[in-house]
């Protein structure tokens, strides 16, 4: 039997119909006073002998709400505020609308608080400059403006109503100096802007004609260069057709020969003078000018082959000598390099600005500050400290960095690294400093260092990083600027060599500002047509300011709608499709007999590779997932599995990880991937545990947090300071990315279609269940397609459970299956449902 839906349909309250009459009586009242105020106007005059004889019937109003209308209008306006009377309407109109709907959006009690001052300062105004008008300023601007100018004057009236507003803008609109001041400079920094792009505009103006007039010539002389082509192949043939007009014979003894021969004794014709040398040097005749003529040759061989009988005396042997198959390539590669210049990819986007660095903000002068005072009570503090401990000094550098000072102290001969390191933290409470870090020793010197946090640490800026001649001037495919390092010096990674990161820390201690100087240091340098970014945020404000340049430098799946992947359903598609293409990209190598992606590019630039067959330009291709930890929590071996196969083999075909997680525990960074990311960042972190399970080493512990960062690739640790970059910089340069002319879209990854069982598609509906209806309508009703539902309710075993929701997934009632979560209810209500079961039976 179907069950019934026996629920009651929930009563409107009480409470909620007397808001909305409170309302809609707030709302009369409104229309009411506004409509009065406004005949008044027009019909004031008039009714103003009347409103004496109110109780009278003979006299009659001219006001649209009588003698009553007249009576307020007469109170509100000319006996109060005059024209700012209208206010009073407006705040009950609002009150009843918020009242009737609670609207958030309506606020009338905020608007009458806001709007106080003015209800006192526009009847003083108008009295002061209109005095004879009472319409505008009302009994109460008037009397207040007589008795002002009887007390401070009609100047000192003037004065207040100045200073009143102008005290009230400050207080209202926040005015200050500063602020103006900072308006004032935005204003002539746009201006500036305008200008710089301007000449910008200008200058790209002047490079596309000086680019078209190029363009023009060049294909001048192709043309011309064809021209010649054509006139020489027609001389050719009407040679050809001379010769076999002179020489019938020719054509009567035919010589038994090759088309290829045949040719090559027709060319030797019309050069008599070669005729001599032709047995002993051979001919070097192209199959170019043999594929032209073709047809021709094969006409004459068909003429020369109708007489059999031939002279042997007449019959001339040549020798000719065949170009191979690779040397005509390397020649027709050769020729279109000299013809068209090597293939240049950036041409897909000809006027593509790179941002400039000044959208970069400096937040230091580029020195750091040199402390002498404190750089000698430290050491003095390290020696006292060592030497309470029978540990005596050598000698003591120091090496000052943007945030930490490197103390390099070389012990007394005798003196055990061990003892000194196990003084770790009698050091740090004698120096008052956290974050103290013992090397021991420095790997290639032999010294122990001790790092030592500044009292006044600088803060670097991406600015700084990006402008410094280490990073301009460098060769790296995928140049990274990390920072600088504890001697002051800028950092530059190569992603191409690392060739996947982790990075990793605790919660606010700078991963999100190191994957936007990641990400800022590769648009600075790399081209749109050159580099690809594949972005996974499970936050969703992380990445979403990268989604301006999605035409520029994104990929993403062909159906996506956003580049930025944030849904960790479309995370599985997209990996799968990325080791689609990497597979894809294998099979380009091997074609082109290639190991790595920079070589399969050299050879595509230098048009060894036929685009006919396949062959492309390949972008690298960089994944960044901000936040691991909720994939692996969410997905688990679905996403383990696919970036553990990309860390393992992408590299040389130009696909690079950067995975970034705030917990680094070992069931988040497993062994798996660990072992496939060399390339380490951490930040600083809770416990020594999480530091060897980022690091495989103690340190990231005791680091001092805001970009604080330890990085290694596998051998030694290097300590950095981060480059700081803030949100509104990323904004900017995306802005300027993004409103260039970019690509019709992002570039769209292989499609991957998931394995979702196909059960339902083999299930005939017309063999169904007794059960199937009750089932459906107890599906529908509680919105929630389980079998164990079915179980508990229609009181069945599991298998038959199972077979109904098969049956009802095919019928379109419940979704596919979803793992361990309930199925997805498609029908909505009852009267869908018996459709849908009447379209079945």
């Amino acid at each position: 039997m179907a069950i019934k839906n026996t629920e009651e349909k929930p009563k409107t309250p009480r409470k909620l119909i007397a808001k909305t009459t409170i309302g809609i009586v707030f709302l009369v009242i409104g229309l009411i006073l506004s409509l009065s105020f406004v005949s008044y106007f027009f019909n004031g005059i008039m009714d103003q002998s009347q409103i004496s004889d109110l109780l009278d019937k003979n006299v009659n109003a001219e006001n649209i709400f009588g003698k009553f209308g007249a009576l307020l209008a007469e109170f509100f306006i000319l006996q109060g505020i005059g024209i700012v009377a209208f206010f009073v309407p407006i705040f009950f109109i609002l009150l009843g609308l918020k009242v009737a709907t609670n609207w958030k959006k309506i606020k009338p009690f905020t608007t009458l608080y806001q709007s106080i001052f003015f209800l006192i300062w526009l009847p003083v105004f108008f009295g002061s400059f209109f005095p004879n008008q009472h319409l505008l300023c009302g009994v109460m601007g008037f009397e207040i403006n007589d008795f002002l100018n009887s007390f401070i004057g009609k100047w000192g009236v003037i004065l207040l109503l100045l200073v009143s507003l102008l005290i009230y803008c400050v207080i209202h609109f926040k005015m200050t100096y500063e602020s103006i001041q900072e308006k004032l400079e935005e204003r002539a920094r746009l201006n500036e802007e305008k200008k710089i792009q301007k000449e910008e505009q200008r200058i790209r103006k002047e490079e596309i004609e000086l680019r078209k007039r190029k363009e023009k010539e060049e294909q001048e002389k192709i043309n011309k260069f064809n021209k010649e082509q054509e006139q020489n192949e027609k001389d050719l043939l009407e040679d050809l057709v001379l010769v076999n007009e002179e020489n019938p014979e020719l054509i009567d003894e035919p010589i038994g020969i090759t088309p290829n021969e045949a040719f090559q004794q027709e060319f030797t014709i019309n050069q008599p003078q070669e005729e001599e040398s032709i047995e002993e040097t051979p001919l070097n005749i192209t199959p170019l000018v043999i594929d032209d003529l073709e047809e021709e040759i094969v006409e004459e061989e068909l003429l020369l082959s109708k007489n059999s009988n031939s002279d042997s005396s007449n019959n001339l042997e040549l020798k000719v000598q065949h170009i191979d198959e690779e040397e005509e390539f390397e020649a027709t590669s050769n020729r279109l390099v000299q013809e068209q210049g090597e293939y240049d990819q950036r041409l897909d986007l000809p006027n593509y600005q790179f941002p400039p660095i000044s959208l970069l903000k400096k937040y230091d002068n580029g020195n750091t500050l040199i402390d002498q005072k404190e750089l000698e009570t430290n050491k003095n503090r390290i020696i006292d400290t060592l030497g309470n401990y029978g540990i005596g000094i050598s000698q003591i550098t120091a090496t000052i960095g943007p945030t930490v000072t490197l103390y390099e102290i070389v012990p007394q001969a005798g003196v055990r690294i061990s003892k000194i390191k196990n003084l770790e933290d009698d050091i740090a409470l004698s120096l008052s400093a956290l974050g103290i870090r013992i090397i021991a020793p420095i790997p290639g010197k032999g010294t122990i260092g001790i790092e030592v946090p500044n009292s006044n640490p600088s803060m670097v800026s991406m600015h700084s990083v990006i402008a410094s001649q280490k990073f301009q001037n460098c060769d790296m495919e995928l140049p990274i600027a990390f920072g600088k390092t504890i001697t002051n010096e800028t950092f530059v990674a190569d992603l191409a060599k690392m060739p996947h990161l982790l990075m990793a820390g605790a919660t606010g201690q700078g991963k999100s500002v190191g994957l936007n100087a990641i990400i800022a240091s590769l648009i600075y340098k790399k081209h749109p047509s050159e580099l690809k970014f594949v972005m996974v945020d499970p936050k969703k404000v992380e990445l979403t300011l990268y989604s301006k340049i999605e035409r520029h430098y994104l990929a993403k799946l062909p159906d996506a709608e956003e580049a930025i992947i944030t849904d960790n359903a479309k995370v599985i598609n997209t990996l799968n499709s990325l080791c689609i293409e990497m597979d894809d990209r294998y099979e380009l190598l091997k074609n082109a007999f290639v190991r790595n992606i920079k070589e399969y590019n050299a050879k595509f630039k230098a048009r060894k590779l036929n685009p006919e067959h396949g062959h492309r330009f390949l972008p690298y291709i960089v994944l960044i997932v901000d936040e691991f930890a909720d994939l692996i929590m969410t997905a688990g071996k679905e996403v383990e599995l696919p970036i553990a196969r990309l860390a393992q083999l992408a590299r040389a075909v130009g696909i690079h990880l950067i995975v970034a997680t705030q917990r680094p525990s070992v069931n988040v960074i497993t062994g798996t991937i660990k072992a496939n990311f060399p390339g380490r960042v951490a930040f600083r972190v809770t416990s020594k545990i999480d530091s060897r399970t980022i690091l495989d080493s103690q340190g990231a512990d005791q680091l001092i947090g805001k970009g604080d960062m330890l990085y290694t690739t596998g051998n030694e640790l290097v300590r950095l300071q981060c480059a700081f970059v803030d949100t509104p910089e990323v904004d900017k340069i995306t802005e300027f990315i993004g409103e260039q002319r970019g690509y019709p879209d992002a570039l769209h990854l292989p499609e991957y279609v998931g394995e979702e069982g196909n059960s339902a598609l083999d299930i005939d509906l017309s063999d169904r269940d007794v059960l199937f209806e009750d089932a459906a309508r107890l599906i529908v009703m509680n919105q929630q397609g389980s079998a164990s539902l079915l179980q508990r309710k229609l009181k069945l075993g599991y298998n038959r459970a199972g077979r109904l929701i098969d049956q009802l997934e095919a019928a379109g009632i419940v979704g596919p299956f979803e793992g361990s979560k309930a199925r997805q209810v498609l029908v909505q209500d009852d009267v869908s449902l018996e459709q849908l079961l009447s379209n079945l039976n």
